[in-house]
């Protein structure tokens, strides 16, 4: 690695070429603590937590847009590195961070700025359901898309796994989690819009959980056959936090939502008639939520007990994968609090107020290393793009060699 003196001179033009697609999991840690203050179990409705989630919500939104225009400037300046990085094991599964990302930033313009503000009234709130349409459709692409790129153009094994595996598949679930948003406050200009979009999110976080807890199958085979990843991609084993925590929350959301939306008292449909359709399906979905939440604290368990392991052997390095760190933890406090609301439970109320602080914590620790890092721009590093000569013509480019699981980097940033 560049010594401190020659990072501090490195060209702007470097730093955009080593922009990878995990930058943005810190737009997705930087708006869970923006819901986590927005949802706290304690004084959240106060001015002061208002003014904590609007901080973080523009600071989100600021980072959001930055880290848009470097992503655009990357692939036009040097557009060979999209086949590159779509072609690598490791570094293209972070491309479902984005429309992640950006469902944190639509959560709190709904939840917050329309629903309690009525900022922009009707037309900001539709604005915003243009904008998760369209989240959704980049969503189901990196699903569909970057499995199946998995499965025919890259090369895996299990000794090369990681819980990063999860990421493409989680996307659709944390666009469930927004559409259910979306859902209770269409609810009040348009019960038929609500209803699909609530029906869309349920069908989406079904395929995205399903997924998920196939891989995370495979992955406890993994780590009781290879053992836990080392080095900085021990980090990767609060990952499962995320599809887990993230699906209850969604879950419990369609629950809520259809509480309060059936019956319908319209159409020909007995089940969707029935007057206790609508309380069937939140006990359903709150039953749903705990089994999710109780399989989150097991693997928060597990990814303690793994660090602690890991640390004392050597030390962590950081990198920007880091980031993945807290939206994970996040999404399970957030769904901690809103157990804790469902139940009237002092306990999960207390859980999510200890975690999230827990969560804000780590967010404080990873976002202040970053800031020193980025300063001095060691930071920016694309995994293997020495495969890839940009100095030269299209005649005289390298030849790239085929990934095969290991032999390649297997950075996770």
């Amino acid at each position: 690695m560049a010594t401190d003196d020659n990072t501090r001179v490195r060209p702007f033009k470097d730093v955009i070429r080593n922009f990878t697609p995990a930058w943005f999991a810190a737009i997705m840690g930087t708006g869970s603590i923006s819901l986590l203050f927005h949802a706290f179990p304690y004084g959240s409705d106060t001015e002061t937590f208002i003014i904590f989630t609007l901080i973080f919500f523009l600071l989100n939104l600021t980072l959001f847009i930055t880290f848009c225009i470097i992503t655009t400037a990357r692939y036009i300046m040097f557009p060979d590195i999209w086949g590159l990085m779509i072609r690598h094991p490791a570094q293209s599964l972070f491309t479902g961070t984005f429309p992640m990302g950006a469902c944190t930033l639509l959560n709190i313009a709904v939840g917050l700025i329309s629903e309690k503000y009525k900022l922009g009234g009707k037309a900001f709130l539709y604005a915003m359901w243009g904008l998760w349409w369209l989240d959704v459709a980049i969503s189901i692409i990196c699903c569909w898309g970057m499995v199946h790129i998995m499965e025919t153009t890259q090369n895996h094994s299990l000794q090369s796994m990681t819980a990063v595996w999860l990421l493409p598949v989680v996307t659709l679930i944390v666009a469930s989690s927004t559409g259910g948003v979306l859902a209770s406050v269409l609810q009040e200009y348009d019960p038929g819009y609500a209803l699909f979009t609530q029906v869309v999110s349920a069908f989406m976080v079904t395929i995205g959980l399903s997924l998920a807890l196939m891989l995370l199958t495979i992955y406890i085979q993994r780590l009781i056959i290879v053992g836990v990843p080392q080095g900085g991609n021990v980090l990767s084993v609060f990952l499962p936090l995320g599809p887990t925590g993230q699906a209850g929350y969604s879950i419990i959301l369609a629950g809520q939502y259809f509480k309060e939306a059936l019956p319908l008292h319209h159409g020909g449909s007995t089940f969707m008639n029935d007057s206790s359709t609508g309380s069937i399906l939140y006990v359903i979905c709150v039953c749903i939520s705990f089994v999710l939440w109780s399989l989150a604290s097991m693997w928060m368990v597990f990814a303690l007990l793994a660090v602690c392991d890991e640390l004392r052997k050597t030390r962590i390095p950081f990198k920007v994968n880091t980031w993945g760190l807290i939206f994970p933890n996040g999404v399970y406090a957030n769904l901690t609090i809103a157990l804790g609301s469902t139940f009237d439970s002092p306990f999960f109320r207390i859980w999510g107020a200890i975690y999230s602080v827990f969560t804000l914590l780590l967010w404080s620790f990873v976002a202040l290393k970053t800031v020193q890092l980025v300063y001095n721009r060691s930071i920016f590093e694309a995994p293997c793009l020495e495969e890839l000569n940009l100095t030269e013509g299209p005649s005289n480019k390298k030849e790239i060699p085929p990934l095969e699981g290991r032999s390649v980097c297997n950075s996770t940033t």
